[in-house]
């Protein structure tokens, strides 16, 4: 009887599964629910007014199955057994509370008590945002993405607060929960919460030589200390504190902002900041020189190889091609003619051999680097030769990945000698390749003639010239005679 009952018990929770997801997925906030099993595989979803759970056990042999449905006052009935106060519980905690009870009074009754359907509540967002906003969540949206589609470039990020059902109110920092995975300051949202977004009070950049450059919102008594040990990450190896800037707009009479230098003194006394200050901290390497790469290049802006790029890099003064180059090799690729490389020097231009020095490390260059060099190397062009029975035979530019059809059609199509596509395809070592097969730079594609008088006709003008002569020659031969 036990085991009929746990089956018909089952049997009706999938039920109930069936039916909240059918009815409940178009309400719960899609960038929160994925399905019930997120909340029911988490120890900390919390009892939620809203919440429906589904209660089964076996009461004196007689199956019992019915919903419980959670309202404001968090009080719910088990049964005629008792009535429990469920806020502040977890359902794993109310689970074990629940089953206890119910085994208590009704030995052997294998009681199930299942989450169904979790609640779906509105949360009020206001203050410096666009406008004040109603959003659904659920009992485990967490304040960073409840929010995220509303503020504005004045909204602070450190400064939030949680005004919850009964007015105890919690300022939240999302930078603390951001960089220090602090996440009880970005907390889940309950039924009943208001959202007040403050204005930030100050927000600065810094950029340059430090770990983490950004623009950041500081709070009371943070200056630049803080700003770039605690918030910047600290300065990089080779960060130059004696040439650090700082530009401020406010009270400032030009646009731009006043540029001023800082000081050690500056440093040392922890320089205060003001609102929408920007901080830059140079690097030594800013002042050493550099030599342009410029054609055939890999760049971040030409990862594609597309078209001809320049990019200046640094180098150390009395530093040999071979080094520069050996320690650039992923700039060059299959396109990169480096046998035709050559330095522009000063107007001259002197012939690079890139191959040897790239792959003999045993040959360096008689050349060494100079300030404002520029290394340029040409694009590598690879042809397709299209021959036979096609309109414009000839040679045209190689594209990878392109079928045979594509040069065909770069030499103006079959002429009607060639009526049933039947070609010849042979690769650059002489190997005949078949439609199918990928075309290789100096493929040679031949479109043969399926007439006679093709050739016949493209010769006819030298066959009549010649019959003319050896009738002209008979015929003289024959008035002599």
């Amino acid at each position: 009887m036990k085991k009929i009952f746990l089956i018909i018990c089952t049997f009706a929770v999938a039920l109930s599964f069936g039916v909240s997801e059918e009815n409940t997925t178009d309400k719960i906030p899609k960038e929160s629910f994925t399905d019930i099993q997120i909340a029911l595989s988490s120890p900390e979803y919390p009892v939620t007014a809203g919440d429906i759970y589904t209660l089964a056990f076996l009461a004196n042999n007689t199956p019992v199955s019915y919903s419980i449905s959670v309202d404001a006052s968090y009080q719910i009935r088990i049964a005629n057994l008792t009535v429990l106060d469920a806020k502040g519980k977890t359902f794993l905690e109310l689970k074990k509370l629940v089953e206890k009870i119910v085994t208590e009074n009704y030995r052997m009754s294998g009681v199930q008590f299942v989450l169904t359907t979790p609640a779906v509540f509105n949360v009020i967002i206001k203050g410096e945002v666009q406008e004040t906003q109603t959003k659904k969540a659920w009992a485990l949206s967490r304040l960073s993405s409840v929010i995220s589609d509303f503020t504005t470039e004045y909204s602070s990020t450190r400064d939030i607060t949680i005004t919850s059902s009964d007015g105890k109110k919690k300022t939240c920092d999302l930078f603390k929960a951001e960089r220090n995975g602090d996440l009880a300051q970005d907390p889940y949202l309950q039924p009943g919460d208001v959202v007040t977004i403050n204005r930030i009070s100050r927000i600065v950049t810094i950029a340059g030589a430090v770990e983490r450059p950004g623009t950041y919102e500081l709070l009371k008594g943070e200056n630049i200390q803080e700003l770039i040990k605690i918030y910047g990450g600290g300065l990089k190896e080779k960060a130059d504190t004696s040439r650090a800037r700082i530009v401020r707009s406010k009270d400032s009479v030009n646009l731009p902002g006043d540029e001023m230098y800082l000081t050690k003194k500056d440093f040392d006394n922890n320089f205060e900041l003001l609102c929408f200050d920007s901080i830059i901290i140079p690097s030594y390497t800013d002042l050493m020189p550099v030599v342009f790469f410029e054609g055939a290049i890999y760049s971040k802006t030409n990862e594609e190889l597309e078209a001809s790029t320049r990019v200046a890099l640094t180098f150390t003064p009395g530093e040999n091609y071979a080094t520069i180059l050996r320690s650039n090799k992923d700039k060059f690729s299959a396109s990169s003619d480096t046998k035709n490389a050559y330095i522009i020097r000063q107007g001259k231009q002197i012939p690079i051999d890139i191959d040897s020095l790239l792959y003999d490390a045993s040959i360096y260059s008689p050349e060494y680097v100079q300030a404002n060099d520029t290394l340029l190397v040409p694009f590598k062009q690879y042809f397709i030769s299209v021959s036979g029975a096609v309109q414009k035979p000839g040679r045209y530019p190689y594209i990878p990945n392109r079928s045979w059809d594509y040069y065909v059609g770069l030499a103006g199509g079959f002429t009607t000698q060639n009526s049933f596509e039947k070609i010849q395809i042979t690769d650059i070592y002489g190997k005949l390749l078949t439609k199918d097969d990928v075309i290789t730079p100096e493929t040679t594609i031949e479109a043969k003639s399926n007439s006679f008088l093709y050739y016949f006709n493209q010769y006819s003008g030298l066959i009549s010239v010649a019959l003319t002569c050896i009738t002209t020659t008979l015929t003289v031969y024959a008035y002599l005679k």
